[in-house]
């Protein structure tokens, strides 16, 4: 058996943190190593423990959740699923924590949904952003110059498909296409509250 994926719960509410650290623990394949309640305390474990991957609050005091992941992805990139409240504000900050760097984002129970019911993709999107390859910021490679002898054609089309965290992915690419690209389809999932802002 593989180690599991270490993982540091960020969040300044007690309860959140114990139910993102129960949701987590469900899994065999997760071992949370540690929780901060915010981003100083976060700061002291990420020296200590290094785990593979943080959940990061958006609303904590002494530093809110945006400040502290622009600080990690200039001093130690490393993945970081957000953990937000899915109101309008809240989906326009995950959003542009996402364009930071963070690699997903899940939102936190509201109207008396169980935690069970709204951490269900929590593991998964812990487990895919401790495979994902972190970036410091500034230093996206290159897009590769398009071929020469580049010429449309009419029955094909170009699909792309990206999940919540690919929005910097998508942007990279999209900026490197030349003027004469094919059609392209895009598709991006996005929880519904996001797609408001």
């Amino acid at each position: 058996m593989s180690r599991p994926v270490t993982v540091l719960v960020v969040d300044d509410s007690p309860t959140m943190r114990g139910l993102l650290t129960a949701a987590l623990r469900r899994d065999p394949e997760i071992e949370v190593v540690g929780s901060a309640a915010d981003p100083i305390e976060a700061r002291e474990a990420i020296k200590r423990l290094n785990p593979d991957v943080i959940t990061l609050d958006v609303e904590m005091p002494n530093m809110n959740g945006l400040e502290f992941l622009e600080k990690i992805m200039r001093l130690r990139p490393m993945p970081v699923v957000m953990v937000s409240t899915l109101t309008q504000a809240g989906a326009e900050t995950t959003v542009a924590a996402l364009e930071m760097g963070a690699v997903d984002a899940i939102g936190k129970p509201m109207d008396g949904t169980p935690a069970a019911v709204a951490f269900a993709e929590l593991a998964t999107k812990v487990k895919a952003a401790a495979r994902a390859r972190v970036r410091p910021r500034g230093d996206a490679p290159a897009v590769p110059p398009p071929p020469g002898d580049y010429r449309p054609d009419p029955n094909h089309v170009l699909a792309i498909g990206a999940s919540t965290g690919g929005v910097e992915a998508l942007l990279t690419i999209l900026q490197g296409f030349p003027a004469d690209c094919p059609a392209t389809v895009i598709t991006q999932h996005m929880p519904a509250t996001f797609t408001k802002s």
